[in-house]
């Protein structure tokens, strides 16, 4: 996959872009291109809710508070999440999060020792089980602590891949018991590991 703005496609923040014609779509009228800029992060979260079928029973964690945790968020209130707490590393996002409608805001920090402590934390907040955890970063330490807030049977599911790969401690996962579901990733091909 490739994007723009993203290496090795650095240098899209500029007027006019040449991209491929049957990449491009034109916008009706009454859509103002601040609307069709907006039409590919929401996709992502709105693609995310459905592949893991977020519903009013769905407790939701949401790991990442930048553009695509926030859509997330969004989108998963949309499709009737009861509650929703969101993890992040800076304060500011974490105020946008809970503006916008977050339940819960717990800073994190980018320790990856720190993971079994914030797990607690992330559960006390949630009050209740969490049935689906995001990825919206994808660090070793953001899908670490996902996979270990994620009650039994819950759904991890990876959005934001920061990297190309990634270590993460399936054997003690799997072996809580229930089963987990892992999609990998959400925003393009999808695959399910059980």
């Amino acid at each position: 996959m490739k994007f723009f703005g993203s290496p090795p496609t650095n240098g899209s923040l500029a007027n006019k872009v040449v991209h491929p014609a049957n990449l491009c779509f034109k916008l009706p009228d009454n859509v103002s291109l601040e609307e069709g800029a907006m039409c590919e992060p929401l996709s992502v979260g709105v693609h995310a809710c459905r592949r893991a079928q977020i519903g009013p029973e769905t407790n939701v964690l949401i790991m990442g508070a930048g553009p695509i945790g926030l859509i997330t968020l969004l989108a998963s209130r949309a499709f009737g999440a009861p509650r929703v707490v969101i993890v992040d590393v800076d304060d500011r996002r974490l105020s946008i999060a809970k503006n916008l409608g977050a339940d819960e805001i717990i800073h994190v920090s980018t320790n990856i020792q720190d993971v079994d402590e914030e797990v607690i934390k992330i559960q006390n907040a949630m009050g209740s089980g969490i049935d689906v955890s995001f990825d919206c970063v994808g660090y070793n330490k953001t899908m670490t602590t996902a996979l270990n807030a994620t009650q039994s049977g819950g759904k991890v599911c990876l959005i934001g891949l920061a990297l190309t790969e990634m270590t993460v401690p399936l054997t003690p996962i799997s072996c809580k018991g229930g089963g987990r579901h892992w999609h990998i990733p959400v925003q393009e091909h999808m695959a399910a590991l059980y």
